[in-house]
């Protein structure tokens, strides 16, 4: 008992504790320091295997680097009017390579300052960039920056899509890497430069420098390098031929970003950001030939095959008529249309030979795409009472025949006069004139209404038209441009007329693959009988319902309204020219008291007026064609002859 408190006494002066083995704590550091870099290890092997798992997943499906210059794209196709200038084009224009050295020196360099400035510091993918952009987001709280070098752009636009996945990024990341050992960081530009897009359908810097400025690569300002330069951020939205304005501002940005970091001088940059001249060609939304271009190349597949490439298409349209044709359409709706509840308008001019000089498919192409001079199918009124009266001219009726206007009934269907009267007997040229509702209801039934469809289809129409004897008022949809057609093949004397706007198909170098040639279309009318019509149909226009729509020369014509006025046309012709044109709203809103007689009349009239400036009058039918009538049998033998001889 002594002995064992003496120890104790003795271990707590020298003030040791029980349990306790001296030397033992470095041991148990050194312990848990082991166990740490163990699991260190660990986790690092482990992640370096699932790092490479995932690289080798998402690399197993690369696309091959050997079509890293492939051109797979949709051929651009350029529309040229009949006096040879551009004024359209549609789809992919990919221009040849163009290399550095011909380039201006400040476009690469334009690039490099605004899209990466790290470019010639990183391998490919720049870790530095990727951070920094993390840190900007995550203090905004949304994405603001990426951190894609121009490698990894070009590694896009050569490879991949634009889809926002975690796998596109990874592989984008990976070419990218490839392409850094592959190419030089000149070749890395080259490459980028001549394939990425810049809007309006140009891909590539040869095609965008031609497209938006008219020039060639080497020959673009600084101002123009900053613009193009620019519309990369946004290429739909910021190239100069979608929005200059927006196109400048973002130039501006350029600039700056070159002034910073002294890539030009202070005078350059005063100098570049005063701006130039404006693109070389207008804002194509603006311009409502695009409807008659949208026509065109809808008709492009008929002409040549599907592997064509990129096309040249010469067409028949007249700028200048073109032009005339939309102000008058801007004027009426912007006036006193807009009172009278007019919100669409349609317009077509053909030549007699069917050539469309012009065509307006609604009131503005960029609110709608929709051309109603070709795809809409509306009710035209007594504009398709010509049709119904050379059925009767066939069938045996001539101008000076005499028909009672007074009450009808047809197959359980009465017609009435719009304005509820009757006048009597009367001439089917006066009838014609007057638009008189029941004289074309007698004559649809003494022709027939299978012959009145037969008469319709023979002249061009391929709309369906309904078997009812109310055909005769125009109660079946037509569309304008069918129609116009089947007056244009009255006013030549009775070809058929096939309305069309290729002239000639060539390929950027001037092969030609297609050309308008070969007999034209059969005659569908005897001549006596349309000499007969356009007599009549130059009534209505001289003393009629279209009296709104007289020329500086002979005209012939028909008005048309649709019930509770909801249609208006009028479609007439010259010596010269068809033309047609329809009021109305897409919805089928009744406008306010508009006519055919009236306002549609008027619109015709602007139109034809500036289509014949400077063009001396001529008589509607050649004056062989005017000898005057010839008594009984002699009359009959003239006129079998005059139709046999076509």
């Amino acid at each position: 008992m002594a002995k064992n408190r003496k120890n104790r006494e003795g271990r707590r002066k020298s003030g040791s504790k029980p349990g306790k083995i001296k030397g033992g704590a470095p041991r148990g550091r050194g312990r848990r320091l082991l166990s740490s870099l163990k699991w260190t290890v660990t986790f690092a092997i482990w992640g370096v295997v699932i790092v490479a798992g995932t690289v080798a997943f998402y690399a197993y499906d690369l696309p091959s680097v050997d079509t890293a210059l492939s051109q797979n794209h949709k051929p651009g196709i350029t529309l040229v009017a009949a006096d040879g200038a551009r004024f359209a084009s549609v789809g992919e224009f990919r221009g040849g390579t163009v290399q550095l050295s011909q380039m201006p020196s400040y476009l690469p360099q334009a690039l490099v300052a605004v899209e990466d400035r790290r470019f010639y510091e990183h391998r490919g993918v720049d870790w530095r960039g990727i951070g920094r952009a993390m840190a900007v987001n995550l203090r905004a709280g949304r994405i603001r920056q990426g951190g894609s070098t121009l490698t990894q752009q070009a590694a896009k636009n050569l490879f991949l899509t634009s889809e926002r996945t975690v796998k596109r990024k990874v592989q984008e990341s990976l070419l990218a890497l490839w392409l850094e050992h592959r190419f030089t960081k000149e070749q890395i530009l080259t490459i980028y430069l001549n394939r990425v897009y810049f809007g309006a359908g140009a891909y590539g810097l040869e095609a965008a420098s031609r497209r938006f400025f008219d020039k060639r690569p080497a020959q673009l300002s600084l101002d123009e390098a900053a613009m193009l330069v620019g519309a990369l951020k946004a290429p739909s939205r910021l190239n100069p031929v979608s929005d200059h304005k927006a196109a400048r501002k973002r130039a501006a940005v350029v600039l700056a970003a070159m002034r910073k970091q002294g890539l030009i001088t202070a005078a350059q940059h005063k100098r570049a950001k005063s701006g130039g001249p404006g693109p070389a060609r207008a804002p194509g939304r603006k311009n409502a030939a695009l409807y008659y271009a949208d026509w065109v190349v809808d008709q492009l597949s008929g002409y040549v095959g599907p592997d064509a490439g990129s096309l040249v298409v010469e067409t028949t349209l007249d700028t200048g008529l073109q032009r005339s044709a939309e102000r008058a359409v801007a004027d009426l709706i912007g006036g006193r249309g807009r009172a009278r509840g007019i919100s669409q308008a349609a317009v077509v001019v053909l030549s007699l030979d069917g050539a469309v000089r012009a065509m307006v498919g609604g009131r503005s192409y960029g609110r709608s795409q929709f051309n109603r001079a070709v795809q809409a199918r509306r009710q035209p009124g007594s504009a398709f009472k010509p049709i119904v009266y050379l059925a009767g001219l066939e069938h045996g009726l001539r101008p000076s025949t005499v028909v009672v206007d007074g009450p009808v009934e047809v197959g359980g269907w009465k017609p009435r006069n719009i304005d509820g009267t009757y006048a009597g007997e009367l001439t089917l040229r006066q009838a014609l004139a007057r638009s008189v509702n029941t004289v074309a209801a007698k004559v649809a039934a003494q022709a027939g209404i299978a012959e009145v469809i037969s008469t319709a289809q023979r002249l061009g129409i391929t709309s369906r038209l309904t078997r009812t004897p109310s055909i005769a008022l125009g109660t079946s949809e037509v569309g304008l441009l069918e129609l116009t057609g089947a007056y244009a093949a009255i006013a030549n004397g009775g070809i058929a007329v096939w309305p069309y706007g290729v002239e000639r198909v060539a390929d950027p170098g001037g092969a030609i693959l297609f050309e308008r040639a070969g007999d034209g279309p059969p005659r569908v009318i005897k001549r006596v009988h349309a000499r007969a019509l356009s007599g009549m149909l130059g009534g209505v226009v001289s003393a009629g319902t279209g009296r709104a729509a007289q020329l500086d020369r002979p005209a012939a014509g028909k008005t048309g309204t649709s019930q509770n006025f909801r249609d208006a046309w009028f479609v007439g012709y010259t010596a010269d020219y068809a033309a047609g044109v329809w009021l109305g709203n897409d919805d089928g809103t009744p406008m306010r008291g508009v006519t055919g007689g009236r306002d549609a009349a008027k619109l015709w009239r602007a139109i034809m007026m500036a289509a014949h400036k400077d063009m001396p009058p001529r008589a509607l039918l050649p004056a062989a064609e005017t000898a005057p009538a010839l008594p009984g049998f002699f009359r009959r033998l003239f006129d079998s002859l005059s139709s046999a001889g076509g």
